[in-house]
C-alpha cells in the first residue's frame, strides 16, 4: 500500500507561516510526485491562455452580434463588425509569430472563428434576401463536406493530414473579399453594379471546385495504405486557409 505524504515547500522570500506556501502530495511508493502532475497541467493551462487566443474569443463573441445587425438590416454594423474582425485576425496572428505565443488550442480556435463569422454572415445574407439561395446553400455544403470527412476518417481510424490547398485559400480570400463587397453597399449605399454578379460567380467558381479538390484528395488519402507517401501528402481543410 502506498503511503501518501504531505510535503510542506516554501517559496523563496515568504515567511514559514505565510499563506503562499503550498502543499506538496508526493506518492512516496512510486516516487511520482502529484503536485508535479497539477503543475504540468496548469503550465498546459496558462500556455493556452495568450493574447492572440483572447483576440480570438473575442471575434467569436462578433458573430452574433453581426447576425443581429445584418439581420436588423443594420448593414453599416455588420460592416464595421466585420472589419474588425479582419483586422484582429491579422494581429492576433503576428502576436503569435513574433511573440511566440502559438498554441494547440489557437490553432484549432483560430479557423472555427474565421469560418464561424463567413458562414454566419453568408447564410445571414441568404436568409435576408441579399444573396441568393444556391450559393449559399453551395458555401455551407462545401464545409459541411469538408468536417463531415474528417469526422467519417478518423471514425474509420484513418488520420488525415490537415494541409489546406492553394485553391483553398483563394477561395477563402475571394469570400471575405465579397463579403465585404456587399456589406459595403448596403452600409454606405453604394452599386457595386457587375462586379456584384463577377463576385457572386467568383466564389462559386472557387467553391465548386475547392470543395471538387478536397473529395478528390480524401478518397485518394483513404485509399493509400497506412505508410503510404500518398497518404502523407494528403491535403484537408486546415488552419493556414
Amino acid at each position: 500500500m502506498s503511503v501518501l505524504q504531505v510535503r510542506i515547500t516554501a517559496k523563496p522570500g515568504f515567511p514559514r507561516n505565510s499563506d503562499h506556501y503550498e502543499d506538496h502530495l508526493e506518492d512516496c511508493s512510486g516516487g511520482t510526485t502529484l503536485c508535479g502532475k497539477s503543475e504540468s497541467a496548469g503550465t498546459a493551462m496558462a500556455s493556452n491562455i495568450t493574447i492572440p487566443n483572447l483576440i480570438t474569443v473575442v471575434r467569436l463573441i462578433l458573430v452574433p452580434v453581426a447576425i443581429d445587425a445584418l439581420l436588423a438590416e443594420r448593414y453599416d454594423v455588420a460592416f464595421w463588425v466585420f472589419l474588425i474582425a479582419g483586422v484582429s485576425d491579422g494581429i492576433d496572428g503576428w502576436i503569435a509569430r513574433r511573440f511566440d505565443q502559438r498554441s494547440e488550442l489557437g490553432a484549432y480556435l483560430d479557423p472555427i472563428a474565421d469560418k464561424a463569422l463567413l458562414v454566419s454572415i453568408f447564410v445571414t445574407l441568404g436568409l435576408v434576401g441579399v444573396l441568393p439561395v444556391w450559393l449559399v446553400i453551395l458555401v455551407v455544403s462545401r464545409d459541411i463536406l469538408i468536417v463531415g470527412g474528417v469526422v467519417l476518417s478518423w471514425m474509420l481510424g484513418s488520420a488525415v493530414p490537415i494541409r489546406p490547398l492553394l485553391v483553398s485559400k483563394a477561395n477563402t480570400t475571394v469570400q471575405i473579399a465579397f463579403a465585404a463587397l456587399v456589406l459595403s453597399a448596403g452600409a454606405f449605399g453604394w452599386d457595386p453594379g457587375r462586379l456584384w454578379f463577377a463576385g457572386e460567380m467568383l466564389v462559386a467558381a472557387l467553391t465548386a471546385i475547392s470543395g471538387a479538390a478536397y473529395v478528390v484528395d480524401w478518397l485518394r488519402v483513404m485509399s493509400s495504405a497506412p505508410g503510404d507517401p500518398g497518404r502523407a501528402g494528403g491535403s484537408v481543410e486546415g488552419t493556414d486557409e
